[in-house]
Parts: C-alpha cells; structure tokens; sequence
C-alpha cells in the first residue's frame, strides 16, 4: 500500500497540470450534469413491512383518486379578540376562503369547517381541512401561492389565518452559519500552518470534492428520490473530512520537505505514509455509512451511500489533487519563518534521534505519569454526559418543531389552544373488511369499540370506498403527537380494532405520524444489532490489519461506545430536555428524530476511527522503529497531535456551523456530530487512549503468531518504503567505491 501510495504521490506531483485540469474537468461536468437535470420527484419516505406503510399502500389500493402521501394544509381561522368565527361576517370570509382554495389547482377537497365541525367549543376558531392531488414534494408553486394569496384576503377581515402542514414549506435558511464554520476552519489551518497558501490548500480540494459530490447528487435526485436532505448531510460530511484528509497531507509534506527530501520526493513520502492514513480512516467511514443499508429504511439507505460516495470523493482528492497543489504552490507552502531556513543535506529518519519536546509531547508524558487517574476521571465525566441517553425518545418532525415565527407554528399553536394537542396528530385507522360477511356492520362495530379506548377523544365517522369493504376512520387522542401517551392510545388501538375485526374476517391497520414513528423506531431497534456487527465486525477487522494488534482496535471500539453516548446524552439535554435550547436554536424541545441515533451512531463511529487511525499509526510507526512502548507514545504525540487538534476544531467548526439549518434532522446531527467529535478527539482519542495504551505498554502490540502470518501486511508505516530508501543508498554507496 505505502509503496503504490508513493508513486502515486510522485506520479500526481510531476503530472501536476494535468491532475489538476482532470479535477476541474469533473468539476464542470457535474455542474452541467446538475444544471440539466430534471427536477427532483416526490422522496417518498417508504418504510417497507410495517403496520403504518400497509395502511398507506392499502389506501393507494382501494381508494381510487385519493394518495396516501397526498400533500394536507390545515387552514386555522381565529376571530378577532371578542369575537366569534360564528358570526355572519366572519361566517361568510371564511365559507368564501374555503371555496377560494377549493376551487384552486392541484386541490382535491377542502372541507368547510362549518360543516365538517371543526369549530372550536367557544366558538372563536375553526380550520379547514385541505387535501391536494399530489404529495408535497410534486406540489407546484402556483398551488402554493394560490393558498398564499387566500389566506392573506382572508385575514384583511381581521382574523387571523395561518395554515400548516407540508404545503407551505418555510424558507431555506441562509448559509451565513455554514459560511462562519468554514471562516473558522481557515483560521485555524492558518494558525497551525502558517501560511496562508497552505491554509487555503485543504479548503480549496475540500470545494472542489464536495460540489463534484452535491453536483452528482443533484443530476441523480430525479432518478433515486434524492431529496434536499441527502446533499446537505453530504455536503457537512464531505467538507469535514475533506479539509482533515489534505491537512494530514500537507503537514506531513511540509515535515518531509524540512527533513530535507526533495519536493517530489517528499509528495511521495507523504502519501505512504499519510496518505496510507487518510485511505483506512476514509474506509472506516464509508463502511459505517454505506452499512445503513442493513436498517432497511430506503432514505436512511439513500442519505448512507450519498454521503459516503463524497467521503471517497474527498479521500480520492486527497490523493491526487493534494500533492498536485502542492506542487503548483512550491516553496510558498511553507511557512515564511521557515523558507529561508537551512535544510538537512540528507533526509533524517532516525527514530532514536533525540526529539525537541512540545505541548503534545509533554501532554503526553503527563498521561503517562497518571494513566489510572486520567482514566478514571475520563470514564466517569464520560458516564455522567451519557445519562440524559437512557430517556431518548424518538419521533417524527412536526409542526411543533417548526421556527416560532412560521405559520406552520403558529397553526400549531392555535389548534392546541382551542381544540387540543391531539389534533395536531390525527391517527388514520384503515379496516379493511373485505373478508367480513357484513362490512359496514363490522366496521361500525369498530368504531364504537374505538371510542372507549383510553385517551381517545373524538372518532369519525367511517368513509367507505367506492365498493364499501374498506374504511377509513380519524381518531383524535388527547395528547400531542409524539407524546409516550399518544404512543399507548397507538398501541391500544390496534388492540382494540384487532379484537373486532380478527374475529371477523378483517384486519385493522393505523397510520399517522404517531404510528410512523413507532414503527421505524421498531424497525431501528431491530436493526441495531446487525447493523451495528456488521459495520463494528468490518471495522475491527480493518484496524487488526492496519495496527497489527487485538488490544489496540479493541480499545478504538470501546472509546467509540463512551464517545456515541456521551454525544446521545448531550443532544438529549439539549433537544428533548430544553438545556440551553435557547442559545442553540431550539425552538421547541421534544422527542428526537427517529433516523437521528442510528445515522449519528454511524457517523461518530466512522469519525472515531478516523482520529484513531490518524493518531495511533504514529504512535505505531514510532514503535515498530525502534522506540519502547512509553517513548512511542510521547514521539506519536509530539508530531501529530497539533495536526489532529486542529483536524478536530475544522470538523466542530463545520459541523456547528449546519446547526442554522432549517431541516431538523440536520441541526440535531450538526450539533451532535459537534459535541461527538470534542469528546472523541479530545477525551477519548487525545486523553484516554494514551493513557491505555501507556498501562498496557508492550502488549497493546501483541498478535497471534498464527493471525499475523494469516494477515495482508498493509504496511502503513512505510517500512518497505525505508527498505527501498536503504537498498538504494547502500547500492549508491557500493557504486562510489569502486575504483
């Protein structure tokens, strides 16, 4: 590996022109790719073989004209403060908004809530109920405006309207916090290199391998149902490792170069050794993403492999645009205090060579001073975070997480004000009551059995399709969706309807965001495990490869285990309990994301290999040339920690920086991704692993005989690159001798 790395590396940094224009190439075919692509269609969230996705399908089925995925808009009407929605003037406004939208493009039905009784006990508020032809995500502009335009006259009368649902989608937040992590990031490579060419070097590559990967997401969305999500998780990914990936290359680099080797040669050394890093860091992280596809959720599945076609995107860059820069920069990648400097006249790679000490050496001996004492106080503040993550609750994003500011909010707001929070997540019972010798009797039996289950407030009356055998019927329960008591009346109304219609040849399925969110939690769960021995199995194996050692990959999975915790722990207090909800954004604590734990337990275990890898094979290099167990600790510390704390401040600046979105999921996983890469980094990886691997000493170094003949020697530490260095001085040597 170290050896076809190295000529790779002198191959890219003499072709430079040429790597750099077939970069640039692909830069620009992807933009026009994207540019005439057909827009994205719907991004249907499928759930295959739960109760929920049979209801909708069922739906589709028996219920000509009507979609189960068909975009909704519930318009709220609110008198005037004294006044009454009942009343003649504000009666009439509100019959003719409801006629308005009706009447407008892509609406299949719009209830009148006068006659649908959707007003509210004392009168002072009703909402329509509007259902389009088309899901949200084929909904057209024109639709939107239409209901735009209808609820802005309407509330001239003085009321207040506001709508929500998926209709009225908000507006895209601004990149103004995306734009401050990326400011961050380059502040901190110009304050670790010194140099502002090669500062900009690892953003530049981390842009160009990004908009090659959102570009391609783009031109691809219409024919897999990409939605927006997929290229901004794409996008956090791809720019933080991109930006770590080039700065481990170009910090090696610049060290080659000041051992003296020349700038060719130096590229090369640089990526058989780092570059060997960035490729099994990089695998660690495309394992855990594409392993997604074991949970068997299609937009966690298409969200996995999206982000992890940029991460090879980015490792790929790194390989070959990186050292092609570097040669294009020459002499300006360097810092200015150190240009002018004196070079050694042969390149030194003593590994015995007395080493001047800095702030990781010293770190590190101080962890070696005080290994049990830096463990203990490690695992307990680590334990302690982790708390909050024994009360997760999971759930679907609704109107509810909505900016306080948004007329979806505000909609939501109203409706739990004069209605209740039920209304706010409606459950949808499908009987069908095909196989029933009486189905209208079987389904008005269910009804009434319906109505006594416990927290159900209100039930509709059954709508039969057009061949009378299957019904749908609305159930209101009296607590707010997402709720643990909305998730029993769930439970207990499937109990209920099974006991009516099993015994009556039919069978009873519920929908709703409740019922959704309980079966993809149900889902997860029963995919945790083999996504997790899949992905963990994978992984071990790769770093037995990488590190020669049993202990030492052991070690990296258990430091994983108290990192993803600890981080779950964090978005817990933050998101579900309110702990500084203001400072950070939250406008409405509740139940976390459902998909969030499983995608964020694959991130975090991809990024913390990535420091395990990055910091641990220069500790191994350090050992395997000739240094005692502690001293390669102190050596691999003294040259790569400065690099991997600043590769950890780029990643939480970018991560951060995604917490300005406007999609739920991306801000809990911006701000958890943040907090799991400080804690991995700079507890686990930077605190508690040399303070392991100082206890164990020697035997974190330890492999079976008989498995370390059975193993591919990868060689990432660049031993057959020294041979080969050794066999061509001696031969140079026996050539200037001779007579």
């Amino acid at each position: 590996m170290a050896a076809l790395l190295h000529r790779l590396g002198r191959f890219a940094h003499r072709h430079r022109s040429l790597v750099v224009l077939v970069w640039i190439s692909l830069l620009t075919l992807g933009g026009v790719a994207a540019a005439r692509a057909p827009a994205a269609g719907p991004a249907s969230f499928a759930l295959p073989g739960t109760e929920s996705q049979r209801a909708h399908d069922l739906i589709d089925e028996r219920f000509a004209g009507q979609r189960a995925d068909g975009a909704t808009a519930r318009v709220v009407f609110k008198a005037p403060e004294g006044g009454r929605i009942t009343d003649p003037a504000l009666r009439d406004v509100v019959s003719a908004a409801v006629d308005a939208i009706a009447s407008g493009p892509e609406v299949a039905q719009a209830t009148d809530p006068f006659e649908a009784g959707t007003v509210s006990a004392d009168e002072s508020a009703a909402y329509a109920q509007v259902t389009y032809e088309v899901s949200g995500t084929e909904l057209s502009e024109r639709s939107r405006q239409a209901l735009r335009d209808t609820m802005a006259k309407a509330s001239r009368s003085g009321m207040t309207v506001e709508a929500g649902g998926a209709v009225l989608k908000g507006e895209r937040g601004s990149h103004a916090a995306e734009a401050v992590g990326l400011a961050v990031a380059a502040v901190v490579l110009l304050i670790t290199l010194g140099s502002l060419t090669a500062a900009g070097l690892p953003l530049i590559t981390a842009l160009i391998g990004v908009g090659i990967g959102v570009c391609s997401i783009t031109a691809l969305a219409s024919l897999f149902g990409l939605d927006s999500t997929t290229s901004v998780l794409a996008m956090m990914l791809g720019l933080a490792v991109g930006i770590d990936y080039a700065l481990f290359i170009v910090s090696r680099y610049r060290g080659e170069l000041a051992d003296g080797r020349s700038p060719e040669d130096a590229a090369g050394r640089s990526l058989g050794t780092a570059g060997s890093t960035v490729v099994f860091a990089g695998l660690t992280v495309v394992i855990a993403l594409a392993g997604l596809a074991v949970v068997g959720i299609p937009p966690l599945t298409k969200m996995g492999v999206a982000a992890a076609g940029t991460v090879i995107l980015a490792v790929l860059v790194a390989l070959t645009l990186v050292p092609a820069l570097l040669g294009v920069a020459g002499g300006r990648i360097e810092a200015p205090r150190t240009r002018n400097r004196p070079t050694h006249s042969e390149p030194v790679d003593d590994p015995r060579a007395p080493q001047a000490p800095n702030t990781g050496g010293r770190w590190a001996a101080f962890l070696i001073r005080r290994p049990i004492a830096v463990l203990a106080v490690g695992v307990v503040a680590l334990c302690a975070l982790a708390v909050p993550a024994a009360s997760l609750r999971l759930g679907l994003p609704d109107d509810g997480s909505q900016p306080v500011a948004s007329t979806q909010r505000k909609a939501y707001d109203l409706i739990s004000e004069h209605f209740g929070p039920g209304f706010n997540g409606p459950l949808l019972a499908v009987a069908d009551a095909r196989g029933s010798g009486d189905p209208k009797r079987t389904v008005g039996e269910l009804a009434t059995a319906l109505k006594g289950v416990e927290g159900v407030v209100t039930v509709g009356p059954p709508r039969f399709n057009a061949v009378g055998d299957t019904a749908m019927i609305t159930v209101i329960p009296a607590s707010r969706p997402g709720g643990a008591e909305t998730e029993a009346v769930v439970h207990a109304v499937r109990e209920a309807g099974g006991d009516v219609m099993d015994g009556d040849g039919g069978r009873l399925m519920v929908s709703g965001s409740t019922a959704m969110n309980i079966d993809v939690s149900q889902k997860l769960n029963d995919a945790l495990l083999a996504y997790l021995a899949v992905v963990v199995g994978l992984a071990f194996l790769l770093l037995v490869m990488v590190f020669r050692s049993l202990a030492v990959p052991l070690k990296a999975a258990l430091g994983f285990l108290l990192s993803v915790t600890a981080s779950l722990g964090a978005v817990v207090a933050v998101f579900q309990w309110g702990w500084f909800s203001s400072l950070l954004g939250v406008t409405e604590p509740g139940p976390v994301m459902s998909m969030m734990p499983v995608f964020m337990v694959g991130i975090v275990f991809g990024l913390a290999m990535d420091y395990e890898v990055f910091l641990v094979t220069r500790i191994r290099e350090a050992y395997v040339n000739g240094r005692t167990a502690h001293e390669a600790i102190t050596a691999g510390f003294r040259h790569s920690a400065r690099v991997v704390t600043a590769a950890a401040l780029i990643m939480m600046a970018v991560f951060a920086g995604f917490m300005g979105a406007d999609e739920q999921m991306v801000k809990t996983i911006g701000f958890g991704l943040a907090v799991a890469v400080f804690i991995d980094a700079f507890i686990v990886r930077m605190t508690l692993v040399p303070a392991v691997l100082a206890l164990m000493g020697d035997k974190a170094w330890w492999l079976p005989r008989r498995l370390d003949s059975v193993l591919p020697h990868l060689d990432v530490e660049g031993d057959r690159l020294r041979a080969e260095e050794g066999r061509g001085d001696s031969v140079a040597l026996a050539h200037a001798s001779r007579p």
